[in-house]
């Protein structure tokens, strides 16, 4: 599989994550990103043995876009850190199904995940099970009862934005988790890892790096992605 490499030193390695694929090895079998990064990284360097490659962060597996991983330990320690005092600035594209009431807002909601289900729920502030989450959106262009969003996310919980987009009434594009009344099997979860903002491990230079969604439906919907 050829995954397209965004940025590549000896610390670092950031790429394209294409939709559909685990970012690691899961019940499935299916391939996944870690495994074919490592296995490329052993071929084109010619390295004997096992690959060291640090998972930092994640994406969801319909999700596509900008993801770092670490090349050495310190890095993955680093970025890892950067990680929890919210000093690493992640940016996403989403289309959403409606027009939501405000045009820009901050979202912050509890949230708790039944492991079982593989299902996050809203909770109530007071529920212990629950953690903060926080987002800030943005609406871009609207187009065929449907919104384009900027969204910058605060914490990364898990389904994060697709619980908090569906708790506004407005749910992501082809999610059947979140949102199965308003999307028809088979389509592809509109939500895209457009941007990564963060403080390079060793150098201590800003790295941005951002990727624009595909020219396909319903992101060629609008001229916005593309900015």
């Amino acid at each position: 599989m050829d995954i397209p490499i965004l940025y590549e030193d000896n610390h670092l390695l950031v790429v394209e994550k294409p939709v559909n694929i685990p970012v690691q090895a899961d019940q499935t079998g299916d391939p996944d990103l870690l495994t074919i990064l490592k296995e490329d990284i052993k071929i084109r360097y010619q390295k004997p043995g096992n690959v060291y490659l640090g998972l930092v962060h994640r994406l969801d597996r319909p999700v596509g876009g900008v993801m770092v991983f670490a090349k050495t330990s310190k890095a993955a320690s680093r970025l890892s850190d950067a990680i929890r005092r919210r000093a690493f600035h992640k940016k996403y594209l989403a289309v959403v199904r409606g027009i939501p009431e405000e045009n820009q807002a901050k979202l912050e909601n509890h949230l708790w995940k039944d492991q079982k289900k593989n299902q996050v729920y809203i909770v109530t502030e007071k529920d212990p099970r629950g953690k903060k989450a926080i987002l800030e959106y943005k609406v871009l262009g609207e187009a065929q009862d449907m919104s384009l969003l900027e969204i910058n996310l605060h914490t990364g919980r898990p389904h994060q934005i697709r619980v908090q987009l569906s708790g506004i009434g407005c749910p992501l594009y082809g999610d059947q988790k979140y949102g199965q009344g308003a999307n028809k099997p088979g389509q592809q979860i509109a939500l895209w890892a457009s941007e990564l903002g963060f403080e390079h491990p060793i150098s201590k230079d800003w790295i941005k790096i951002s990727q624009i969604p595909p020219k396909i439906f319903p992101w060629k919907l609008w001229k916005e992605r593309d900015k």
